[in-house]
């Protein structure tokens, strides 16, 4: 959910409302009361109050704004798995010529123990502050308080100053661990206008504002400035669980981003621009329009290429085969090309933006109507669908369009079938950009459902050994995923050890896989298999799970309450087969029921049905889930369904036989 915050009302607010940080180490009665149970029952560390203000200053030595901020935080630690939130990680940025830089300052840290009813602090020595160089454009500090105990409280206080002012401050009112009081104080001089949204399901306690004059000073000029309050109390710890995108889509937040400078003469200079600026900044791009049109790279290199294609799809195919062969991914993500196409096609080796710009070049050479298209990845968050802003966007992947159809492709990914994302990849729209037409919004969706079908062909010997055939058949993303654990194995035969092991209670005699190969294909698995069923004494009764194949140990849904959606990427089917032949006439003593439960609005099915007709015994599964992504209303129906299929897969099938008259 996200609310909108006009921050032109906000200037010119009349109440006053002063905030202010609170003393470091300054701990109250209730500070050093709070036990882990007292705000739920699963959190292990607590924040007890949290402050920031954010302001900005002129650098009339550098020439440019400013962001200042000042972070203040103290936090309890219950137990020792809450040890990690004593762990802290500082981020500092710099852009691609390395003298736009953030920096950081005046970190100051302590421990504070009550021992023997004393207050004990222990201050962080500077010394222990470690920098770690994660890339050209990021930096960590890191440090670890010390003296650490059940019940320490740990509080840090820091200054960033940074050149980077477009999205002013982020501040994340909710965290993975609850936070008794959270205050940002924003100060944003009248120079510059942004637009604010609050993300989250959660209300804000406090949000007031009012008119800080001469805050800002430029030029020898006073400038006034907006003086904004955001605070929330007693914020739930936002809990991660399967099945969601990244976590910062749905926690409580508060989000800035550059609209407008005023300029001192009066000019108006508009940051967030229209769709069609950035179509033409990006066609214009050397790394990225320039890339889509290196066509002629490919064209020395088409006969060969092409040479078995008989129609537009064939060429498409052949193309991303080629490109998926000889561009190796270097584990980098990026929109731009970090190299050229011709480059990259010579090392062998590129970025994300290095490989599918090739792959746009390479479809376009071959005669076919290719696109970009800007995503971002799952774990990257969503992108803003009113304003074009760049920076949302992590990713770009290829859209060919054929006989009235598209096909969305990303050749990163050797084991990827023609047509089908990466789920990283499926995540709300992304943006075509075409080198001659007006950019547009694509919904980024998967082509194919993950599917499953399990057949078990058994025959039931008297000595309750059971021997027969399992073959696996798995498509679209099951597929994909299955070719991704099979190229962890030296060999097939590695593997199917690995696949003996898994399956405890059964034995595999022989194996083989067919479908590797041939990406587009299923991919299936035979296993010859023996396993043996619970007898009693006089082998008159025999049991066995008819759920022994990918059981399901555990449900994934466990939240008491879920505020954000199911978002499983792609919709799924999974069946179960079993028919075994009987050695004489048998009776069915004991079975699991036969189910047939459905979710609403055609979300999805689970059926299991039992039967024995003469000496053969059959017995069916299916679970279906039809949608990709289920809101929030739907969780507890999805919880339940899970919970009653656990409890089906408890119960075992008894088989005693008949005495002949």
């Amino acid at each position: 959910m996200k609310t909108y915050l006009t921050l032109a009302y906000l200037a010119f607010f009349p109440y006053y409302l002063v905030a202010q940080d609170f003393a470091f180490g300054s701990l109250s009665p209730e500070d050093i009361k709070l036990a882990k149970n007292d705000l739920d029952s699963f959190s292990n560390a607590a924040v007890l109050n949290e402050y920031g203000k954010a302001f900005m200053l002129y650098n009339d030595t550098k020439g440019i704004t400013e962001l200042y901020v000042d972070y203040h935080v103290r936090i309890k630690i219950f137990n020792r798995d809450g040890y990690k939130h004593a762990d802290i990680v500082l981020p500092a940025y710099k852009d691609d010529t390395g003298e736009r830089v953030d920096v950081l300052s005046d970190i100051t840290a302590a421990t504070i123990n009550i021992v023997d009813g004393r207050v004990v602090s222990t201050p962080l020595d500077k010394g222990q502050l470690f920098k770690e160089e994660v890339s050209k454009y990021l930096t960590h500090t890191k440090f670890t308080f010390p003296d650490l105990q059940d019940g320490s409280i740990v509080e840090y206080s820091y200054r960033l100053v940074s050149p980077h002012i477009f999205n002013f401050r982020t501040w994340y009112l909710q965290e993975d661990i609850p936070k008794i009081n959270s205050t940002f104080e924003a100060v944003i001089p009248g120079l510059y206008t942004y637009n604010v949204v609050l993300r989250g399901p959660y209300p804000l306690t406090t949000q007031d504002a009012k008119l800080h004059k001469g805050g800002f000073r430029i030029a020898g000029r006073d400038i006034d400035c907006s003086r904004m309050i955001y605070g929330m109390r007693n914020i739930p710890a936002f809990v991660s669980e399967d099945y969601m995108t990244a976590a910062s889509n749905f926690k409580s937040a508060i989000y800035f981003e550059l609209s407008d400078i005023y300029q001192l003469s009066g000019a108006n200079l508009k940051i967030t621009k229209e769709w069609r600026d950035v179509d033409r900044e990006l066609v214009s791009s050397p790394d990225f329009g320039g890339q889509m049109k290196r066509d002629n790279v490919f064209k020395p290199l088409l006969a060969n290429i092409l040479k078995d294609a008989s129609d537009d799809m064939d060429k498409a195919k052949a193309v991303y085969r080629y490109v998926q062969q000889n561009i190796k991914w270097n584990r980098y993500l990026g929109k731009y090309a970090e190299s050229n196409v011709k480059a990259a096609l010579e090392s062998r080796s590129g970025n994300i933006g290095d490989i599918n710009l090739a792959l746009i070049a390479g479809l376009t050479a071959a005669g076919l109507d290719a696109e970009a298209v800007l995503v971002s990845t799952r774990d990257n968050g969503v992108v803003n669908e009113v304003h074009p802003v760049l920076s949302d966007f992590n990713y770009v992947v290829a859209k060919v369009n054929i006989d009235g159809a598209y096909h969305l492709l990303d050749a990163s990914d050797p084991l990827l079938p023609f047509g089908l994302l990466p789920l990283h990849c499926v995540n709300g729209k992304g943006r075509v950009i075409n080198l001659k037409k007006p950019s547009y919004w694509v919904t980024l969706q998967s082509s194919q459902k993950s599917t499953t079908q399990y057949t078990f062909n058994a025959m039931l010997h008297t000595d309750g050994m059971l021997k027969g055939k399992l073959v696996t058949q798995s498509k679209g993303y099951a597929a994909y995923r299955k070719r991704q654990e099979l190229a962890n194995y030296n060999t097939v035969e590695e593997y199917i050890e690995h696949v003996d092991e898994t399956l405890a209670s059964v034995d595999i005699l022989n194996g083989e896989i067919s479908g590797l190969e041939n990406l587009e294909a299923p991919l299936v698995e035979s296993y010859e298999v023996e396993l043996k069923l619970h007898a009693d004494s006089l082998g008159q009764e025999m049991s066995f799970n008819p759920f022994f194949i990918n059981r399901l140990n555990k449900n994934p849904f466990n939240l008491d309450e879920r505020t954000y959606p199911v978002d499983m990427g792609a919709a799924s089917e999974e069946r179960v087969l079993l028919t075994i032949k009987l050695p004489g006439n048998y009776e069915v003593t004991a079975k699991p029921d036969d189910y047939n439960l459905a979710l609403a609005d055609q979300g999805g099915r689970y059926l299991t049905q039992t039967e024995l007709l003469e000496d053969t015994f059959s017995f069916s599964q299916l679970l279906a889930l039809n949608h990709a992504t289920y809101p929030p209303e739907s969780y507890f129906a999805l919880k339940e369904l899970f919970s009653r299929i656990i409890q089906q897969e408890k119960i075992d099938v008894v088989l005693r036989k008949l005495t002949e008259e």
